[in-house]
This record gives C-alpha cells, structure tokens and sequence, in this order.
C-alpha cells in the first residue's frame, strides 16, 4: 500500500526546519483569515468547479502580504510594503480580502463590505486608516500579477488517434475539459512542467495489469467487493451526494489547524496561502500531465483490453465505473495530488502530520451530512486518493506518481517562498 512514509523515503529528504509558533495575543486577531476564508466559502460561484481554488490562493497570497508587511516576520510572497508604526495588521488583511473578493466576485460586494465593515468598527481609528492604505495596495498588486494568469483562459484543442492507450471522450465527438491549464501561470512553481510525473507503466506490464484489475473489480458500478463505506467514499469525494467538495475540506481543516495551535495573525495567513496556492498548482501540474501522456480511463480500457496486447488484463465490454468518469486523460490523477499537495502543506507547516480532523460533507437532500475522523492529515488524502479508485475513474499508478510529484511541489515551495526572518 503506497504510504506517506513510502513517499518520503523516495524523496530522500527530510522537512525543512519548522518554526514553532507562540500563542498568539489577543490582538491582533488570526481570525480574520478564518473569516474571509468562510466567507469565500459561501460565495465563491459553484460554477467555478475545481478552478475555484484560484479564488482562495488570491485571496490568501493578499491577507499574508498584506498582514506580513506590518508584521514582517517572514520574506513575501509576492509584495512587502514599508508600513507605519502602528499599523494595524487585521485591517490590512481584512482590507486585502474585500478588495481581493470584490474584485473576483463583484455581486457579491454589499456581503463583503458589510463583513469588512464590522471588523474594523473594533480597532483603533489611526492604525485602522495605515492598515486599509496597506491592504488595498497589496490588493491591488496581486490581482495585477494574476490578471492574466490563464487559469480561465480559453480552451486549446485536443485530440487523439483512436489507438490502444490513448484518451478518448465518453461521447464521441466530446470535448475535453480545462485544456487551457498548461498554458497557465502557476503561483509557486517555475512552470506547470517543474514537477511533471514520469511516463506511466506501459499497457503491456505487470504494473498496469495489477492496477488494471483493481479497478476493474473494485471500481465496477456493479462491483461486488466494493463496500458501502468505499462506495460512500467515492460520492463524498466527487460531490455527488453532497456540495462540499475537496477543498472546502481541507480549508476546514486548516482552520481546525489555526485555532488548535493557536496560530498567530500572520502565522495563520501564511498557512493558508501555502495551503491554497499549492492546491492550486497541483491541479496545474496533474492537468497538464495529462495533455501530455493522453493515457486512456479504465471506462475505455477495460472494455478495450483485447486489443492493449497484454495477456494479463481481460475484457469486459459491458463494464462501467462506479461514477461519471471526467472529460480529460487519465494519468496522473487530479483528486490524489490536491489530497497530498494539502495533507503536506498542513503537516510541514505545523511540523507534524498527526492531527485530529473532524471532516464533514453536507449532504445534499435526501443525503444526511457525514461526518468522518482522521488521525492525520494524510490518513485523509490517502482516503481521497482511494475514493477515485472506488469510483472506477483512476488506476493506483495514477494516484502514486501524483502524490510523489505534488510532495515535492509542497516542500519546492517552503524553501522558497514567505520564509521566516
């Protein structure tokens, strides 16, 4: 079974250096990253689907630079003003993320003015006025530097030729969906392609044969050694029995994490913007892994088998997966490397991986809410990763190759970027 520790062994390194934080002081306060966190939550369009991300590693990079530029306590991410003594650092991360958020999500502006209105009627008048002129600067700049960053860009065609291994939409005539991510700017890495996973195994190995049956058997919209909890696991994970998708989860957890450690303001900004941006990236790299290798789903795979020229792997051509299967390539999975990419980021930051989370999806009616515990941020991931084998979209190759990938990605950027002074 392809463990953390496993992973970790094969990168050869150990974390970096953690900083252990102090209690924070009563002021000033780490919840108004929670706040604006939440409130992007509730207003982020649903449209958005997993490029919502981008909406929260923006709004983050702004409420650290501009709380970092007052506090100073680490290099930026992006922008570092000179700040007057006295500013306040929770109207500067406040003003950020209304300038942020109205900028991205204009309908929503009287929500979000409201909410900024109400955290600075409690702090002083003159550090109010030095921390605002503070926020809406950075504000403005990082939305400058991602105005063209091609997360919502156009779409690039692709296709391929109607041969064994390779992609084919579920319809024919079908088009593939976020072709534009390569083209992308990403927010940590040097480029999409800085940790692009390696060629997949090929159809005619052992290693595809064994992941091959896996799926087949466990992924199976009739499977019969799938369990009910499995089976759970994978609706939970796509959202098909509820509205809470992944990473609304692990914001969660990384506000769990912040009140648990008691994490200071700028502590607190930093944790998120590791957090959200390099999500965010991770989707960026697996996305574009994808376009590369063009690897086909087990929906077209299995029924296919008799031409892939392996002996080990059988046909079965009335097979269907568990779930609806998704309009791009397989390899390497999106779902596995976000769950790796945000369990890493958690436990580097915090400088342990064992924390106890309380995740619960709402259930979207008739569903019920679920409510699941984990011993450790990547007990979790692991889980996300198994669900989309569950649900007959991804092979464990799949998975494995985008969980090291998206591990290296998390520790690239703790090395370099909003490191302590």
């Amino acid at each position: 079974m392809f463990t953390r520790q496993l992973v970790a062994a094969a990168l050869l390194c150990a974390l970096l250096p953690i900083h252990r934080p102090a209690a924070a002081g009563p002021s000033p306060d780490p919840g108004v990253v929670i706040e604006w966190n939440q409130l992007a939550q509730a207003t982020i369009p649903a449209s958005a689907g997993p490029l919502a991300m981008r909406y929260y590693a923006i709004l983050h990079v702004a409420m650290f630079d501009a709380a970092n530029s007052i506090t100073g306590r680490y290099t930026p991410f992006k922008t570092a003003l000179s700040a007057p003594s006295g500013a306040s650092a929770e109207a500067a991360a406040a003003q950020a993320a209304h300038n942020v958020l109205v900028a991205l999500i204009p309908a929503e502006k009287a929500r979000y003015r409201a909410a900024l209105d109400a955290r600075l009627a409690n702090l002083p008048t003159g550090a109010v006025q030095d921390g605002i002129a503070i926020g809406k600067t950075v504000a403005y700049r990082t939305l400058k530097w991602r105005a063209n960053d091609g997360i919502f860009g156009p779409p690039i065609p692709f296709a391929l030729p109607q041969l064994p291994g390779m992609w084919q939409p579920a319809v024919p005539g079908g088009q593939p969906f976020q072709t534009q991510l390569p083209a992308a700017v990403p927010f940590t890495m040097e480029s999409v392609t800085q940790f692009l996973v390696p060629r997949h195994p090929e159809l005619t190995s052992e290693r595809y044969a064994r992941d091959f049956e896996e799926v087949r058997l466990i992924g199976a919209i009739d499977s019969a050694t799938r369990t009910a909890t499995q089976t759970q696991t994978a609706q939970l994970f796509a959202s098909v029995i509820t509205d809470t998708n992944n990473f609304m989860i692990w914001n969660n957890v990384a506000r769990d994490v912040v009140l648990a450690k008691k994490l200071s303001l700028t502590e607190a900004a930093r944790l998120f913007a590791f957090l959200d941006t390099t999500m965010m990236d991770s989707l960026l790299g697996t996305q574009t892994g994808k376009f590369i290798y063009g690897l086909w789903r087990p929906r077209t795979a299995i029924p296919g088998a008799a031409d892939d020229l392996n002996p080990a792997t059988t046909a079965d051509p009335a097979w269907q997966p568990l779930l609806a299967t998704p309009p791009y390539p397989s390899y390497p999975g999106n779902m596995a490397g976000l769950g790796a990419c945000a369990a890493e980021a958690l436990a580097t930051g915090t400088g342990s991986d064992e924390f106890a989370i309380s995740a619960t999806w709402v259930g979207t009616p008739p569903n019920a809410n679920v409510t699941r515990q984990y011993s450790s941020f990547w007990q979790l991931a692991q889980e996300q990763a198994d669900s989309r084998i569950y649900g007959g979209l991804h092979y464990r190759f799949d998975n494995e190759a985008s969980q090291l990938a998206c591990l290296k990605l998390v520790q690239h950027a703790y090395a370099n970027l909003m490191l302590q002074r």
